[in-house]
């Protein structure tokens, strides 16, 4: 019963995270990407660059939903066959939300300085994508690509999206002015500095613990992470007194929780936490369900 109550608590809060993503992500393109006539990468940024190409080459309005939706159809089964079904369920939801209030709302530019507009905008949609990715889903196209390299590859694959998206605004800037296009780089860039400040779940961190307690810290980050830890024998240089050094590597998000209960068992403990740029071999990631 206690567990039931959980999955539902847990589920309404990731619906509340995707539908405040989805209003968020719908009143910036309408506020901020509008604006400055911006194009904001991923499937999104194509389906605007569609809509501009329509318009401006074919003297016709096309519809944000039906394109963006089109567009998500491929991702979305790479993510329900390799992902995870809830994961892409979830996500779907935020895709058709996010596409439908995209076109029911209204423009409401709060400014038209193009710089700020690029870099509030581009805050803004860092802060979606993160919000999304706490909700255990995402915001569709290229997003459910990084995962995927993220997850299969073990790579932090958001930067090579952010080199994709820079080829997608070459060629807006072909099409319709260099200016803009440069500035959509500039919200490009910022949104990704953003989500990798707010989202560390495929970053590594290396712990070296200087312990009193070892078997229940090594017990603690096995229980809270499924990692596993190495312990070394040495010698304190300033004491002379035999010390123990508890090693691992955890994902940045858990390293808070970890250094909370280790502390809890070894009040005087020493951490050294460290970041890990590259790592062979066997690591435990939680999958998406």
């Amino acid at each position: 019963m206690e567990n039931r109550r959980k999955d539902i608590l847990r589920a309404g809060k990731r619906l509340l995270l995707i539908i405040g993503a989805a209003t968020l992500l719908a009143v910036n393109i309408k506020t901020f990407v509008r604006a400055g006539n911006l194009i904001p990468g991923g499937f999104t940024g194509i389906t605007i660059l569609l809509q501009k190409i329509a318009l401006v080459y074919g003297g016709f309005a096309l519809p944000f939903a039906p394109v963006n939706l089109l567009l998500n159809a491929i991702p979305v089964y790479i993510s329900f066959r390799f992902i995870g079904k809830k994961f892409t369920i979830y996500s779907c939801i935020m895709i058709l939300l996010s596409s439908i209030l995209t076109d029911i709302m209204p423009v409401y530019p709060i400014t038209y300085d193009v710089l700020l507009v690029s870099i509030f905008g581009g805050l803004v949609n860092g802060v979606v994508i993160s919000m999304c990715l706490f909700a255990d889903a995402t915001s569709g196209g290229t997003d459910f690509l990084a995962i995927f390299a993220s997850q299969k590859y073990g790579i932090d694959a958001w930067n090579y999206i952010l080199i994709g998206n820079a080829a997608l605004l070459l060629l807006a800037g072909y099409l319709f002015g260099w200016d803009k296009a440069l500035y959509s780089i500039i919200f490009q860039f910022t949104s990704t500095e953003v989500l990798q400040t707010c989202y560390k779940r495929y970053k590594k961190n290396t712990l070296f613990i200087i312990t009193d307690y070892p078997e229940e810290v090594a017990h603690v980050i096995s229980v809270y992470t499924r990692h596993g830890a190495t312990n070394f024998n040495g010698l304190g240089a300033h004491e002379k007194k035999s010390r123990t050094m508890v090693y691992s590597v955890v994902a940045s998000d858990e390293v808070k929780k970890v250094v909370s209960k280790i502390k809890e068992i070894d009040p005087n403990v020493f951490i050294n936490v460290i970041k890990t740029e590259q790592l062979e071999g066997e690591f435990y990631r939680r999958p998406n369900d």
